[in-house]
């Protein structure tokens, strides 16, 4: 976290040069660690031009460190399309709603720019609710989650911890455990459930990170890893750019490489996009039918290469209890839902 801190407070001093007119909008310019600007989108997809040396970074520093502004949106096959706010330590709030202890628990997380309403937890949520009977959290962060990507990716940490208090929380005065507790989470959504598994002694049993974002998480201890869970699980899909390439659990799969453009992903203005965000699309798809199979592989070369030979394993699907041997996997997938 040192590390972090020094490095945005570099680079609000540096942040007086003008935007150049020139930034490819495919991100074709990205280099992870050199590059000042990149193309990111938000939940509905849309690109903007993130300057990652904005003065926005340590503007209210320590505000943004506070993830009490975190909201819980609760949604089961009772309440699919029509959320019930828990608040934390509010256990009437749990009461008067449709949560079962008996019921696995799955929470979501979205990333930059996005609210509990963008298209990610919809995806997901949906393909949870569709196949099983359990209780879905949606996060919303988004009072921080939609300022200047600096400041979110500043924020990253205590949004985890308070979700992380929070389904400790929720599963002391609502019902369930740790068994039957999966953490999803996309983009920076990824660096939240890690921090939300590392604040509560890695308890969760099955941690997913959707293509964990790159910019500022390519060399911090903050970002997501292995020790945040049980069994912590990466798919890759842009890394190298929007997504990190970096392997950042105890399984990390690499569907076509692992990097943009993904098949159907278009090669001009939106593919940073689209790579992206395919990493949710394939893993809602993966919890619906469960047919992605990875190849374990030798070294991250041949990975990107996607030359694995080594053992199967499935990528993504919705058990909790899913374990598998570590390591690298690679597979290939198609170009339209459900790939």
């Amino acid at each position: 976290m040192y590390n972090l801190v020094v490095f945005l407070a570099f680079a609000a001093l540096c942040a007086g040069v003008p935007v150049p007119e020139d930034i490819p909008r495919d991100n074709s310019h990205y280099v992870e660690g050199v590059s000042r600007y990149v193309w990111v989108p938000d939940g509905e997809g849309e690109l903007h031009l993130v300057d990652l040396q904005e003065k926005e970074d340590l503007k209210g520093f320590q505000e943004a460190r506070n993830g009490r502004d975190n909201e819980y949106w609760l949604f089961t096959r009772q309440n699919r399309n029509n959320r019930q706010i828990i608040r934390h330590n509010d256990v009437n709030s749990v009461r008067n709603s449709n949560y079962r202890g008996d019921r696995g628990l799955v929470v979501v997380v979205h990333g930059w720019n996005s609210t509990g309403t963008s298209r990610v937890n919809i995806v997901v949520r949906d393909a949870f609710l569709d196949v099983m009977d359990v209780n879905v959290i949606v996060v919303d962060w988004s009072r921080w989650a939609k300022r200047g990507y600096p400041t979110a990716t500043v924020s990253v940490p205590s949004v985890g911890h308070h979700v992380g208090d929070f389904v400790n929380w929720l599963l002391r005065n609502g019902g369930g455990n740790w068994n039957n507790v999966h953490l999803v989470g996309f983009s920076l959504g990824a660096h939240v459930v890690g921090n939300a598994g590392r604040r509560v002694g890695a308890r969760p049993t099955r941690i997913t990170g959707l293509d964990p974002a790159g910019p500022y998480f390519g060399d911090t201890d903050v970002r997501l890893k292995r020790n945040a869970g049980r069994y912590v699980e990466a798919i890759h899909t842009d890394g190298r750019a929007l997504g990190i390439m970096d392997p950042s659990g105890h399984v990390d799969f690499y569907p076509n490489g692992g990097r943009h453009p993904q098949p159907g992903c278009p090669f001009g203005i939106t593919n940073t996009s689209c790579s992206h965000s395919r990493a949710p699309e394939l893993f809602a798809a993966s919890v619906r039918y469960n047919r992605f199979e990875g190849r374990r592989c030798n070294d991250l070369r041949q990975a990107q290469a996607v030359t694995c030979r080594g053992g199967a394993l499935r990528m993504g699907n919705r058990y909790f209890n899913k374990r598998g041997t570590g390591g690298l996997y690679a597979l290939r997938t198609g170009a339209n839902w459900p790939f």
